[in-house]
């Protein structure tokens, strides 16, 4: 085998000419290459092919142009002068060039325009990953786009879009006096069994949004635009990403994969190892299992990691290996073993210039090791037995096939005495519980190599959860968890191998009762909990609504709101895993969870309103609107808070729609606003979102769901109570266009800026604060927002001093009426309305909330890791000192409300 740098050429030549028939006589038939090649001129011998394509008949062209690259390739690459890489890379740039030709010919025959407008050729399989070997047939989905195909007058567009597609095949493959160009299969394109050669777009996007086949996905890691329409290619691809990179940690390609793997090799004649009829590309170890290793993984982690999403078979292992998603020493393995292979598939197909795989035997097999360089048959079975041996046993752990040894385990009873001495309660029935999770009832654990790794996983899994504050529960939720999940081999050896993920799982199954609910129903949320993204707090909201509003696999109402609750479910229990790990200040995620939920408003909106548009159109100069009031408007979410929202729309309440069922305007947005309250607040099968709180419009459960804005100005005008306008300080408009937003902007602060009479508004607020504190006593002693001292006589102090003194001073300055306190609060201490000590005695208070309703939802003392955790998140070194803190907090907001309301309150 000659390297790299150190060109041989004429020993090249006198192999090809010994060994390889089809290179003998392409050399015959090529004089003048011939002496290029002699000479040592490789790059000289690839210009002179190239010019070979010049010929004005394109058949011709291309068959000349492809003969001569061939040859040149060949002995370049015997010689040691042209790499792997230079001749994958020139066969898979003259394969584009080819298809590209032969659309333009297939075009201009029917019209005689020199275009590829609307026909889209994406290149699979080696051509996408531009790895083409040298005797291989491309395997291309041939698409089109109605709106922009050439055709003739009297010709349909489907039609024309066939004609093209039978010539381009049609050019490419036959075999003329000059030979043929390429092989093509379209056995690739959606439906294969029952659709045309060329698909119209949309329907390949509906197929692939909805009905795709798993092995599709991994076909498409490696899919390009290669010729014809490469920007609307390009378009399409972009469209289906979702369903090629999905967004969870996706260990179910593992078991597609092996399904897949196990009909090839069911399927596959040849030897299973190298010798005669051992397929270097089917076989155990060969070129498609390591091409499938490095897909699975980037399957696995691509959809989370871009840096992953690489055509190239090296270029992907070499990825996975910097990112750590697998062993940097199985990636050379791997990686040097394709290159070899690749090598011997290119050496078999010379000899003949056909598409074969397999050893040939006897005198074949001695040809093929001598064109390669070696001195017979013999040394090549050996070396490829040695190489396909190492990586045909990395690629059955992954799979899950093959016999690995055992991990010691003890016996029940053995294990029984060892975990009472841990401290579990019931240990013997836990010993047997475990027995029964081995015995291959999961999926998850069913294979030799799954239990192997969940049997090393165990010791420090159960340790963990021993020292944890429910180990009870946490068992239980981790059997929900092997139970839902179809391969867990990978997560298993990923928690091995990275113990602190064993506490982290540990910590979510048993210090929060939402988190560990979420991921005993729904274990792909796992990926959140173990690939820990950062998150960006200052365009949460931004960065939520554009995935929303990405086209989901299945393009129905149904599929949108299914998205929806996925991704807004997923940016909420990140932000939960970040508050439980005490990684950010808890209002911080508090806002983060608002901006989230704004999204998914935003989302709601539009996909009820296009849904609903269907059937009753759309009202001209008209829109509905969504105001958030309380810790929603506030931009202070908890996470088991409610959305607090009005719906209003603008425009004449006595206009129609234009729809084929028209309706009035009242009717139509208070049918449309119901609509949204679903979307957001009735289960589906990724579950439900919100609830939603609707009180607060205008005559509460006994008046429309959505009111026009005039409507709605009127009542705050005329009709509303003391406790609505305090409500008021805290609506945000959240959707709606900024003539519209400005409106009801308007209308609130025109009510916020209303003349009152003090002692009215001082005797209305005690009132409804003390009807409050009878009806609704707190739980505990972390329930900050209803003992007194806590936020919620913060909330009546601060809209009592904003709907006293507005009329006077908002326009001194305006954030004194913002919705949001962390801008209220420091506007009315800038005032002197308010001493600078409430600010931090709020501002810890919000942090308790936020963070008790995952860590103590009951508003009692948590367990001590989770009471740990909740004084960590608020900046305590301890629960004592929280609880201390606390109390002096409380002790501040009693001393404001005695300044401002003349009233004692005990703590």
């Amino acid at each position: 085998m000659a390297k790299t740098g150190e060109a041989d050429w004429t020993n090249a030549l006198e192999r090809a000419r010994a060994f390889a028939p089809f290179l003998c006589r392409a050399l015959d038939r090529q004089p003048e290459l011939e002496a290029l090649l002699a000479a040592g001129d490789g790059e000289g011998a690839l210009q002179w092919a190239r010019a070979r394509g010049e010929h004005e008949d394109a058949g011709i062209a291309l068959r000349r142009h492809r003969l001569g690259l061939a040859t040149a390739l060949a002995i370049g690459d015997l010689a040691g002068a042209f790499s792997l890489d230079r001749v994958m890379q020139e066969l898979s740039e003259f394969a584009d060039h080819a298809l590209d030709k032969a659309i333009r010919a297939a075009i201009m025959d029917r019209t005689g325009d020199n275009c590829t407008d609307g026909m889209i050729a994406l290149a699979l399989g080696k051509q996408g990953a531009r790895e083409l070997n040298y005797s291989s047939d491309i395997d291309p989905i041939l698409l089109y786009d109605p709106k922009t195909l050439p055709r003739r007058e009297k010709d349909e567009a489907g039609e024309a879009a066939q004609r093209y597609a039978r010539r381009i095949v049609n050019l490419l493959s036959e075999n003329t006096a000059e030979g043929y160009v390429l092989r093509v299969d379209l056995r690739l394109r959606p439906a294969s069994e029952i659709s045309p050669p060329a698909v119209s777009v949309s329907s390949a996007l509906t197929h692939y949004q909805g009905q795709a086949l798993a092995w599709e996905r991994a076909a498409f890691i490696r899919a390009r635009a290669a010729a014809g329409d490469t920007a609307k290619g390009e378009a399409f691809l972009a469209e289906i990403a979702p369903f090629i990179w999905r967004q969870k940690l996706d260990f179910g390609a593992i078991e597609e994969i092996r399904a897949l793997t196990q009909r090839i090799r069911a399927d596959n004649e040849g030897s299973d190892t190298p010798g005669p009829g051992y397929d270097v590309k089917k076989g155990r170890g060969g070129i498609r299992e390591i091409e499938f290793f490095a897909q699975t993984h980037q399957l696995i982690h691509g959809g989370r990691d871009p840096s992953l999403r690489l055509r190239g078979t090296r270029a992907a292992l070499d990825a996975l290996a910097e990112a750590e998603r697998i062993d940097p020493e199985h990636a050379r393995i791997l990686g040097e073993g394709y290159d070899r292979l690749r090598m011997v598939e290119h050496r078999l197909q010379m000899v003949e210039d056909r598409q074969t795989h397999s050893l040939p035997p006897g005198e074949a097999l001695d040809r093929v090791a001598r064109l390669d360089g070696m001195a017979d048959g013999a040394e090549l079975v050996d070396e490829l037995t040695r190489l396909t041996a190492q990586t045909g046993a990395i690629y059955d752990e992954l799979i899950g096939q093959g016999s690995p040894a055992p991990y010691p385990q003890p016996k029940p009873e053995i294990r029984a005495r060892t975990l009472d001495h841990m401290g579990f309660d019931d240990a013997r029935a836990l010993a047997q519980r475990i027995e029964d999770w081995r015995d291959g009832r999961y999926s998850s654990i069913r294979s030799p190599q799954a239990l192997e790794a969940f049997d090393r996983l165990l010791p420090q899994l159960l340790d963990a959860i021993a020292h944890s504050d429910d180990p009870e529960h946490a068992v239980n939720r981790f059997q929900s968890i092997i139970e839902r999940t179809q391969s867990a081999i990978e997560l298993f050896r990923l928690l091995t191998a990275q113990p602190e993920m064993i506490e982290r799982l540990v910590n979510a199954l048993t210090l929060s009762s939402r988190i560990a609910n979420t991921l005993a129903r729904r274990p792909e949320t796992l990926d959140v909990l173990l690939e820990r993204q950062p998150i960006d707090f200052e365009n949460t909201y931004a960065h939520t609504l554009e995935q929303l509003r990405e086209r989901p696999e299945r393009d129905d109402y149904e599929a949108k709101l299914d998205c929806i609750r996925q991704i807004v479910s997923e940016a909420r229990f990140t932000l939960e895993i970040s508050l439980l790990e005490a990684e950010h200040k808890p209002s911080r995620i508090a806002s983060a969870l608002s901006h989230v939920a704004e999204a998914a408003i935003t989302a709601a909106v539009e996909a009820a309103q296009e849904e609903f548009a269907r059937t009753h159109g759309r009202i001209d100069d008209s829109e509905l609107m969504v105001l958030g009031l309380g810790r929603l408007g506030g931009g202070a979410l908890s996470p088991a808070s409610d959305l607090d929202m009005i719906y209003l729309f603008e425009g004449e309440y006595g206009a129609e729609s234009d729809g084929e069922r028209p309706l009035g305007a009242t009717l139509y947005y208070n049918r449309l606003a119901t609509r949204v309250n679903a979307a957001l607040s009735v289960p589906t099968a990724q579950g439900a979102l919100y609830e939603v709180d609707t009180r607060l419009r205008p005559q509460g459960n006994q008046g429309p769901l959505a009111v026009s804005i005039d409507a709605f100005a009127k009542y705050q005008k005329s009709s509303a109570w003391t406790w609505e306008h305090m409500a008021l300080n805290r609506a945000r408009v959240l959707a709606g266009s900024d003539e519209a937003r400005a409106k009801v902007e308007q209308v609130i602060v025109q009510t916020q800026c209303k003349s009152r009479d003090p002692a009215v508004l001082r005797g209305d607020v005690l009132k409804m604060r003390g009807d409050m504190a009878e009806h609704k006593p707190p739980k505990g002693e972390l329930d900050v927002k209803l003992l007194r001292g806590g936020l919620i006589d913060v909330e009546f102090l601060v809209h009592f001093i904003q709907l006293r003194d507005a009329s006077k001073l908002g326009g001194e300055n305006p954030k004194m009426l913002s919705p949001d306190f962390a801008e209220a609060i420091p506007a009315l201490i800038e005032l002197g309305l308010l001493e600078r000590e409430l600010w931090p005695a709020y501002d810890l208070l919000t942090d308790v909330l936020v963070a008790s309703r995952l860590l103590a939802p009951d508003r009692q003392e948590p367990p001590p890791a989770a009471a740990n955790v909740l004084a960590r998140s608020c900046g305590c070194s301890s629960y004592a000192e929280l609880l201390s803190n606390v109390a002096d907090a409380r002790a501040c907001v009693v001393r404001h409300w005695a300044m401002n309301f003349e009233q004692s309150l005990e703590i």
